[in-house]
């Protein structure tokens, strides 16, 4: 007898239902608007937390492939004696950078404007990304200029239909005409990156973009990059001056291209998405900028929302004393964790903030990024447990929190902007989260605005039982003063005060410590005065004697120069005793950092 049932176990009615399946979900062969945008924030993600190293270069790169497009359609014109069939390579310059992953400015009015308008970065964020990106591809672009005006690639023909182009946009068409041109230009541009992310291969990818910068030439739009490529060789082949070039004709079409690009972001695509794409996006539950930090990013606090920030709202206690440690290894950086809880514990409402730093690989899936920083944090707080045992150990208030970010080094500042300790105790360690200082936001941007005291640590056992505290006063010493005491008190140890004075001015030396000594509550510290004038040398060899020796910051102050290699101190490395690098926070004045708290009792 003939089966009467198809292979999933429902009745068949012929021979074609038993290729029907009854169970099972759809595939879509595309994305849907929420996937688009959660593409959009991982790679905007990665973009904004970039240097400006890699950002201006891949930008130079962008703005010189542009002179390419230039170089093809200016001489296809006189070849062809068709401006529409002369468009059809216009494009291939685009293609080089969208599908090369160079960066352009007008791409830009989409990914960083989309995590700017979920309150992830700020706006003082986007406007410097902007900036290096427009710089990039203006240099570029006129790296282009000059090698097209001086290197005879142009024939004479070509030549002129390049300077014609110039003129056109500069004496032919208002500035009115430019910006609704280039309006036109950047919604097309924007477009083609949400279809970027939207396409699930190359060839797709490629059409896309062919097609739509196709649209710029034959509607005679405008787009900026371009515009002062051209700009510029009109200005090296001909009489055109430089602020007639700006004012007339690349910030109208500049302006035109970014408020269409932005346009496009607001009014269609970010408004077409769902109201949870950003927690799919990204995790569970994303605590966004307040309005105050969104609008003035670092001012006020933090300029970006990491991937994720395990920390709950916070509000400070002024009265407490609070000590950051930010680690990147919870299981070998336990030392700096009891240093801190020492320090704090000698305090009347001590308050001591662990925050694992965690730094986030590449981007790739949106879904797989999620799973993945959801391992992450359950690892973290599995390796947090065993540093929460050490706060229990002593009389501190302990706080752990985990940062998963595509930065490290910089989320450390934001950490301290936004919790704002009175101190910062850090790891002084080449792998730790010091790797990926140099590639971040600018040194004297992060080290010489300092939002609190630093006291960064070479820890070679943490013993604080004999301390050597050099001094030529300054602020940094004071603080090496107060870290000392403090140690003094929690462990009994013993405090020596070192005096490198001039050669011939050891009773001026002695004057002088003794003087600092009794200023700084360490009248019954042990002295000792040498005016060889071998500051080094000497704390060298008195650094023997001692198990913990603390060097404050010169005028040219110590984080930076750790980070640059550039701090020639050989008694970091040379002596055996755990080395504390003392430096005071930056006066926080510019009305007390923009109506945040100011500087605290010390």
């Amino acid at each position: 007898m003939a089966d009467s049932h198809g292979p999933s176990g429902s009745a068949g009615d012929g021979a074609g239902d038993e290729e029907v399946p009854v169970s099972g979900e759809v595939v879509p062969d595309k994305f849907s608007s929420d996937e688009v945008f959660q593409r959009i924030v991982a790679d905007a993600d990665h973009e904004i937390t970039s240097g400006a190293r890699e950002l201006f270069f891949s930008a130079l790169a962008g703005g010189f492939a542009i002179t390419i497009t230039l170089l093809v359609y200016a001489s296809m014109v006189p070849k062809t004696e068709s401006k529409i069939l002369a468009a059809m390579l216009y494009p291939i310059g685009f293609i080089y950078i969208i599908i090369g992953g160079y960066q352009l400015y007008t791409e830009n009015t989409l990914p960083p404007v989309a995590l700017t308008l979920e309150r992830l970065a700020s706006i003082p964020a986007l406007l410097r990304h902007w900036g290096i990106v427009a710089a990039g591809n203006f240099a570029g672009g006129a790296i282009g200029a000059i090698v097209l005006a001086y290197g005879g690639v142009f024939s004479p023909e070509a030549a002129t239909v390049a300077a014609d182009l110039a003129t056109k946009g500069v004496y032919e068409t208002s500035n009115l005409e430019l910006f609704f041109k280039g309006a036109f230009a950047g919604l097309i541009v924007a477009g083609v990156v949400w279809m970027n992310f939207a396409a699930r291969d190359t060839i797709t990818r490629l059409a896309v973009v062919y097609l739509a910068f196709l649209c710029i030439p034959l509607a005679n739009l405008f787009h900026v990059v371009v515009s002062f490529t051209e700009a510029v060789y009109l200005m090296l082949v001909g009489d055109l001056g430089f602020l007639l070039a700006m004012t007339d004709f690349v910030i109208p079409v500049m302006l035109g291209n970014t408020v269409g690009g932005v346009v496009l972001v607001t009014i269609v695509n970010y408004y077409q998405t769902t109201e949870d794409r950003l927690e799919t996006a990204r995790f569970e539950h994303v605590r966004r900028l307040s309005v105050r930090e969104w609008l003035l990013g670092n001012l006020a606090g933090r300029s970006y929302v990491p991937l994720v920030d395990t920390v709950e709202d916070f509000v400070r206690d002024p009265e407490s004393y609070r000590v950051l440690v930010p680690i990147a290894n919870p299981r070998t950086e336990s030392g700096l964790v009891e240093l801190a809880c020492t320090l704090a514990s000698t305090r009347k409402k001590g308050t001591v903030h662990v925050a694992h730093v965690v730094q986030a690989p590449k981007q790739s899936k949106a879904a797989d990024d999620r799973r993945q920083r959801e391992r992450i944090v359950e690892e973290s707080s599995t390796q947090l447990e065993d540093i929460e045992r050490i706060g229990e150990r002593y009389d501190v208030t302990f706080e752990t929190s985990t940062i998963v970010s595509h930065r490290s080094f910089e989320e450390v500042f934001d950490r301290a902007n936004r919790t704002r300790p009175d101190l910062v105790l850090m790891n002084w360690e080449k792998h730790g989260l010091w790797a990926s200082a140099r590639a971040e936001r600018p040194l004297a941007e992060l080290t010489n605005q300092l939002p609190a005291d630093f006291l960064v640590v070479k820890d070679r056992g943490g013993d604080c039982s004999r301390m050597l505290v050099p001094t030529a006063g300054g602020p940094a010493s004071d603080l090496s003063a107060e870290i000392a005491r403090g140690l003094r008190e929690a462990t009994g140890g013993e405090i020596t005060l070192l005096h490198v004075a001039d050669p011939g001015q050891q009773e001026a030396g002695e004057a002088f410590l003794s003087e600092w000594a009794e200023g700084h509550d360490l009248a019954d510290a042990t002295r000792i005065v040498d005016d060889s004038g071998d500051i080094e040398g000497v704390i060298e060899r008195e650094a023997a004697d001692h198990t913990m020796v603390m060097l404050g910051a010169t005028e040219q102050g110590i984080l930076a120069r750790l980070v640059t290699d550039s701090l020639h101190l050989n008694v970091v490395d040379d002596v055996d005793s755990t080395v504390l690098l003392t430096e005071r926070e930056t006066d926080r004045s510019f009305t007390e950092r923009l109506f945040g708290a100011g500087r605290r009792n010390k």
